[in-house]
């Protein structure tokens, strides 16, 4: 029998109380369970056969989804909030997803981000993306991009982004890179408001490896919306395919269609 972990932020109060009433009801049949509180720390120690469940938004997701890549395990991804683009589970139909997943192997594997500096030692993950950003306000930076050691495009912009397709919904569609099929396995490349350059995004296949090097003044690099580190003049981050993908259980899905769709009429995109 799996492991069953609920993952919330402590100021949803929504969330926090549904993993509550929903542990009773699965308790009542002889399913245990336990919550886990993703601002009291980032790291927890999990068997490969829990089954995470993300209560919140895609913030939630994101983090909980880094939990269960780390250890192997498998996620849930319901949705509390308004669009949610990366949740595929409504908050209603929580209990009868859960059985399903704990009752099934059946898992969508998504490609996620290895984010590396052999100077450094640095080595992060990134489910969305990874982001090389201006250092500060009113400068931007300029970033040389390669790809398997080729030189590409040096772009003078906000920053520059590597986004897989489940971020492409995210900060990459935002800058007004392509929406994409998060079965596809590929990593794109797209500048963020590039000054006299092309604003297009490139589109490489996920055995590639893209370095983003700083050329003239500090960056900071982002994944996934959390700040990891700073870049000087001359430093770089290899970003790749991680060896291990994240493990979203399939369910019954709210189409990428429907959620375009919904995004545009509602203002949310």
């Amino acid at each position: 029998m799996s492991q069953l972990l609920f993952t919330a932020f402590s100021n949803r109060r929504d969330a926090v109380e549904l993993a509550r009433e929903v542990g009773e009801r699965l308790a009542l049949e002889g399913i245990s369970s336990s919550l886990h509180l993703l601002d009291a720390t980032d790291t927890a120690a999990l068997d490969p056969s829990t089954l995470v469940v993300s209560l919140g938004g895609d913030g939630t997701f994101l983090k909980a989804a880094r939990l269960a890549h780390d250890a192997g395990a498998r996620i849930v991804a319901v949705n509390l909030g308004k669009l949610g683009f990366l949740l595929n589970v409504p908050s209603g139909d929580i209990v009868e997803n859960v059985r399903g997943a704990l009752e099934s192997e059946l898992v969508s594997e998504r490609l996620a981000l290895q984010i590396t500096n052999s100077t450094t030692g640095l080595e992060e993950f990134a489910l969305n993306e990874v982001v090389v950003a201006r250092a500060s306000a009113g400068h931007m930076v300029t970033v040389k991009t390669f790809v398997d050691e080729e030189e590409y495009l040096t772009y003078s912009a906000d920053g520059v982004m590597v986004a897989t397709p489940t971020g492409s919904t995210g900060y990459n569609f935002s800058a007004g890179g392509p929406v994409v099929d998060a079965s596809l396995s590929i990593l794109i490349l797209t500048p963020i408001a590039p000054h006299f350059t092309i604003d297009r995004s490139i589109v490489v296949p996920d055995d590639r490896v893209i370095r983003l090097l700083v050329d003239d003044k500090p960056a900071t690099l982002v994944a996934d919306g959390r700040a990891i580190g700073s870049l000087d003049p001359g430093q770089y981050v290899d970003v790749r395919q991680s060896p291990t993908p994240v493990r979203v259980v399939a369910t019954r899905s709210f189409d990428l269609a429907t959620r375009l769709r919904r995004s545009l009429r509602e203002g949310h995109a």
